[in-house]
């Protein structure tokens, strides 16, 4: 791994990093986090039993929505042409918490690690978003690179 910071150049000042030279190459990242909750609020979701609607179902477009929009909430990353972007939810009955997975595709010159990153995020702040009036104490965890494929430093995988 490298430790040069390339958002920055030789000055310390913020740069958005050139990347119109490299081979444009496919790459996929994939994100997770997750949101802990009292197990009635888990109960609800699962149910359909909020009068917003289909949690789930928002939060899975909200997480799209969310990659999409990336470039505009994290200022110097690229806007991308995605080709790809598929949220799953994991519930855990009994444990009071989801696990979300976002898994980002894109044919271009940087990766999509931030677009994946931010699609959990958005995915959660939503579930906690429509839930929050029956459950305040909800926190969401550990949103994190799973991995990541393409580009010059090739694949990376989290260790388990």
């Amino acid at each position: 791994m490298s430790d040069e910071l390339t958002h920055f150049d030789e000055e310390g000042k913020a740069i958005m990093v050139e990347v119109g030279d490299k081979a444009p190459t496919q790459r996929m990242a994939i994100a997770r986090g997750e949101v802990r909750m009292l197990e009635p609020t888990l109960s609800r979701i699962l149910d359909g039993d909020f009068s917003k609607g289909d949690v789930l179902a928002v939060a899975r477009i909200a997480g799209i929505m969310a990659a999409k929009k990336t470039p505009e909430l994290i200022p110097l990353c690229h806007p991308l042409l995605l080709t790809s972007i598929a949220i799953e939810f994991i519930p855990y009955p009994g444990e009071g918490r989801i696990e979300i997975e976002a898994r980002v595709r894109v044919t271009g010159n940087t990766g999509v690690e931030m677009e994946a990153l931010t699609a959990v995020s958005g995915a959660a702040l939503t579930i906690y978003d429509m839930c929050k009036a029956v459950d305040k104490g909800m926190e969401i965890h550990a949103i994190r690179l799973m991995e990541k494929h393409g580009g010059k430093s090739g694949t990376y995988l989290r260790d388990a």
